[in-house]
């Protein structure tokens, strides 16, 4: 029991702070659509790891996290700063892939969309919050401990989930080659958009914390 609840809790947890459209799944709709499928599991492998690292550090620290509210301050001041400096980017600087050059785009290393996904993982402070706030929660409610046993089955039920919704977005647009073209074009400014909507949720829990 302490080892599949715990595990149930943190692929439905995953599950449902993965699954609307945020940066890491889209981008990684994107390297599928670009480079293809081989590649886009590369990069889901390296986010997947930093995640891991990331829940792990987050479930170790929860309770330390929660009665120090300026900690969880530090760290939206610092995502909102990389989050507009993202969305700057995407909306008004980012190229669309040239699809004259697609076969171009296929010879990029599977070791670049490895390290790629680390990096874009890296950036996102969200999933250190995010299952803190989740651990925390579940042992208000006497339904995780801080056990090694249960942790361990929490950030693994994390991981297995943040995989599997990563790569059903790969399939998912993989299975839009009609719409490729203009999802191709698009993209930028569909992850540009995400981040500035991340950046103004970021903005507002900031001044509510000051206000």
């Amino acid at each position: 029991m302490s080892v599949v609840l715990p595990f149930f809790y943190g692929f439905l947890a995953a599950f449902i702070g993965v699954f609307p459209p945020g940066l890491i799944n889209m981008t990684a709709a994107k390297v599928g659509i670009t480079d293809g499928r081989k590649r886009a599991l590369m990069f889901i492998l390296g986010a997947t790891i930093v995640v891991y690292l990331q829940t792990y550090i987050s479930v170790l620290f929860a309770q330390y996290i929660n009665q120090h509210a300026e900690v969880v301050v530090l760290f939206r001041e610092i995502g909102l700063g990389i989050f507009i400096a993202l969305t700057i980017y995407f909306l008004f600087f980012a190229k669309s892939p040239n699809l004259k050059k697609q076969e171009q785009l296929q010879l990029k290393s599977k070791r670049s969309r490895f390290f790629m996904g680390m990096l874009i993982s890296a950036l996102n402070f969200f999933p250190t919050l995010y299952y803190a706030f989740v651990s925390i929660t579940l042992a208000s409610y006497n339904l995780f401990s801080f056990t090694t046993t249960s942790v361990n089955s929490l950030v693994a039920g994390i991981v297995i989930g943040s995989f599997t919704v990563f790569y059903f977005y790969v399939l998912f647009f993989e299975r839009l080659k009609s719409k490729t073209e203009f999802l191709i074009r698009n993209m930028n400014k569909m992850i540009g958009i995400i981040t500035g909507i991340i950046s103004i949720i970021t903005l507002i829990n900031i001044l509510k914390y000051y206000f």
